[in-house]
Formats: structure tokens, C-alpha cells, sequence
């Protein structure tokens, strides 16, 4: 798994994973993702942002979660 877009540096957002050393963390490109499911919205508000940080920020969260199934209740 090739992730050379995500970078960790101590003195740059207390050490949490970024993406290409820009003021975006992974959690933040996560979120931003799931909050626009439009991409021209998405690429409107940050344009910084490429199909490729998106994919390796999704792809480094990923690696972070354990298979296991967990029960969500049916709403009533």
C-alpha cells in the first residue's frame, strides 16, 4: 500500500497524519469526503485537495479499523 501523499511531522498539527504536508489531516479529508458526496462541490471548497489524497486518506483509515462485525440496532 503506497502512501506517499500522507505525511506525520511532530511540529505540524500535533503530529496527526496530514495530507502532502498541507493543513489537512487525514481525519479532516475523511470527513470531508463523506460530507460531500458531490466532488465538484468538494473540489469547489477545496481545491487543494486531489483525487489521489482523497483515496490514500480514505486507504490509511482503513488500515487503522479491525475486521469485526459490530451489531447496529434496527430502529424501531
Amino acid at each position: 500500500m503506497k502512501l506517499d501523499r500522507i505525511s506525520i511531522d511532530p511540529s505540524r498539527m500535533n503530529g496527526q497524519p496530514c495530507i502532502r504536508n498541507l493543513r489537512l489531516t487525514v481525519r479532516r479529508v475523511v470527513e470531508i469526503a463523506a460530507l460531500y458526496p458531490d466532488r465538484k462541490e468538494l473540489r469547489r471548497d477545496y481545491p487543494q485537495l486531489e483525487d489521489e489524497d482523497i483515496q490514500q486518506a480514505l486507504l490509511f483509515a482503513a488500515s487503522y479499523l479491525e475486521d469485526r462485525i459490530v451489531e447496529i440496532p434496527l430502529a424501531s
